[in-house]
């Protein structure tokens, strides 16, 4: 029997005879809906490399270059919310093999681009790809008990490790072949993951949710100050994430004149921990709470962006013995150790915020991820094109790691405020995610 036909009965005389084909159907979800995730995720990441030849061949300023790699961002952002609806209505299933075979056709248009404007409409489409986020995080929760679903939805996360295949896969390509083989290729490996997703994932009526809530009923949520809260949270552990995933290798470039395969390399060392460790995220937010790991993963994303928002700097000081010039600035190997750590905290702070969702809005899961990962995916459509902005106003390359630093301060204030205060003044109770279920 194939896994799609799994339904998922109440426990009639033997409940243990039941719980055998919920485990199954679940364990197989879990594992094709995160292969899915993965390789939609390194399809939303592709510019982040195969931009590098593009620029060089359209001859485009640092300007262009970000709204080039942040094209797909967009329309990957803004059409989580009606995935995520969708989802609640139709099912997983059937809505992430629909968006997968629709984003195929423009993987392939990809190679034959040539002028700017090409690579930018046909971004749009490939981007739809990055929308997968908001199916397969309430397809997936719904499969678990509440106390393990932080931990699910941490290891359907974990999809973001896309980023860092396409850091692996790309290059090779790219040296071997040249830039337009990379989305061929791509376009093959969507098309036989799509066929394995649908081969081995399962689909429960029960977990659908039935609305008559429009599109525009749903973001009424935004009127929630939580679901902004959480808005902002996820627009730096998300949306920060995105925008270095698709910066890093031009930046190893130019900052340290790397070749693009050791650059891509040193660059997989932030994406592969910011994908891989989410499912520990996920963990450690179902035993210490949302509010805990999000708290933290902010001061260490402080920290780490202050450090790499010093530019390379170089000073001179009158001594008694006369001038005596000193230099400042991280190395190849310290500026990857820190983005090794900052990805790290924000692979636990997306799934902790997704936590945070999973306690406060337990029947709203799809909505409410659609919304926040709408947010988050925003960050990662304005901020690749505001580095590139800032770096053809000052001519400074860490100014994009001084914008994160500024970000992750509103971040900790807000949390200050209207957690780590209210726990204060009112008790701990005041900081815990509410369990009751609430309605956009």
């Amino acid at each position: 029997m194939a896994a799609a036909d799994i339904a998922v009965k109440a426990p009639t005389r033997n409940p243990h005879h039941a719980a055998a084909p919920v485990h199954a159907s679940r364990t197989a979800v879990l594992i094709v809906s995160t292969l899915a995730f993965t390789a939609c995720f390194m399809v939303w990441m592709m510019f982040g490399v195969i931009g590098i030849p593009i620029r060089k061949a359209l001859d485009l300023n640092a300007t262009q270059f970000g709204l080039l790699t942040a094209m797909p961002v967009l329309t990957g952002s803004l059409i989580r919310v009606p995935l995520g609806i969708w989802t609640d209505k139709f099912g997983g299933r059937i809505v992430m093999a629909a968006l997968m075979a629709a984003v195929i056709p423009a993987i392939w248009l990809m190679s034959y681009a040539t002028a700017y404007w090409h690579f930018l409409v046909i971004g749009l489409f490939v981007g739809l790809a990055g929308g997968s986020f908001s199916v397969g995080t309430p397809y997936v929760a719904r499969w678990f008990p509440k106390n393990r679903q932080g931990f699910a939805m941490g290891v359907y996360g974990a999809g973001n490790s896309g980023a860092a295949v396409n850091k692996f896969i790309a290059p090779a390509l790219l040296v071997a072949f040249g830039w337009s083989m990379v989305p061929k290729v791509y376009a093959a490996v969507m098309l036989g993951v799509l066929v394995l997703f649908w081969l081995f994932s399962a689909s429960d009526p029960s977990h659908r949710v039935p609305s008559q809530l429009s599109f525009t009923d749903q973001l009424k949520a935004l009127k929630d100050p939580r679901v902004l809260k959480y808005c902002q949270y996820y627009s730096i552990v998300f949306g920060g994430y995105v925008a270095l995933s698709l910066w890093m290798v031009q930046y190893y470039v130019g900052e340290y004149g790397l070749d693009i395969r050791v650059a891509a390399l040193l660059a997989a060392c932030f994406s592969l921990p910011g994908g891989v460790l989410r499912a520990v995220g996920g963990w450690l937010s179902d035993k210490y709470g949302a509010h805990s790991v999000t708290w933290w993963v902010m001061w260490v994303s402080w920290i780490c962006l202050f450090l790499l928002s010093y530019p390379q700097t170089q000073f001179t000081v009158q001594t008694v013995h006369g001038p005596a010039t000193f230099e400042i600035g991280l190395n190849v190997y310290g500026f990857t150790g820190l983005m090794f750590v900052l990805g790290i905290a924000w692979a636990f702070g997306k799934a902790s915020v997704f936590k945070y969702i999973s306690d406060d809005y337990p029947q709203n899961i799809g909505a409410i991820s659609g919304i926040v990962g709408l947010a988050g995916g925003l960050g990662g459509f304005v901020l690749p094109i505001l580095f590139g902005a800032l770096l053809d106003i000052t001519a400074v390359r860490s100014s994009a790691f001084m914008l994160l630093y500024g970000v992750v301060w509103v971040s900790l204030i807000w949390m200050y405020f209207t957690e780590v205060r209210c726990a204060t003044l009112f008790g701990d109770a005041a900081s815990r995610p509410t369990a009751h279920a609430t309605t956009a």
